[in-house]
């Protein structure tokens, strides 16, 4: 099933910032799809920091067929050294109908384009779904470390050769 990804606005990113949803997006959304607040605060952050798109931004992830909103994706910083983190959710009833594995595709494109020469993905060792969308979007585990919460996470990197 195809997915395309959207720009979330910057009033969209501030509502959803104050844990509001947009009414707009209320019919639109499965429960469970769109980013967090902290996520949305962490976009406007790089962009008061001068960071421009498409680092500074969230972005949904819609079902064609319909326009559902299904997810949300986007990068967690700008690059540094030429890589890039991103981070992603879908909602946990279209869990393995293939938008996680489109959507990274997508936002790899977009992070290549915009100059990123590696992108960084961390995952929850458990994450066996998590690990199988890296896998199959080209990223390859080169390690795990300790989290600010002190949980483990593999660290999965793709570059722009590969």
């Amino acid at each position: 099933m195809p997915y395309s990804l959207r720009q979330l606005s910057r009033t969209e990113l501030e509502e959803i910032a104050a844990s509001r949803v947009p009414a707009h997006l209320i019919e639109q959304l499965e429960p469970g799809a769109l980013p967090p607040a902290f996520v949305a605060a962490r976009s406007l952050d790089l962009a008061a920091r001068g960071h421009g798109e498409p680092w500074a931004t969230s972005l949904l992830i819609a079902r064609d067929h319909d326009q559902r909103i299904v997810g949300g994706c986007g990068f967690k910083t700008a690059p540094s050294g030429g890589r890039v983190e991103l981070g992603y959710g879908v909602a946990a009833a279209i869990r393995g109908q293939g938008a996680a594995t489109q959507a990274l595709k997508l936002l790899l494109a977009m992070a290549f384009e915009a100059g990123a020469t590696s992108v960084l993905a961390e995952v929850a060792p458990e994450n066996e779904a998590s690990a199988k969308v890296m896998q199959k979007n080209g990223f390859v585990r080169t390690g795990a470390r300790h989290d600010k919460d002190g949980e483990v996470v593999d660290q999965w990197v793709r570059s722009s050769a590969a």
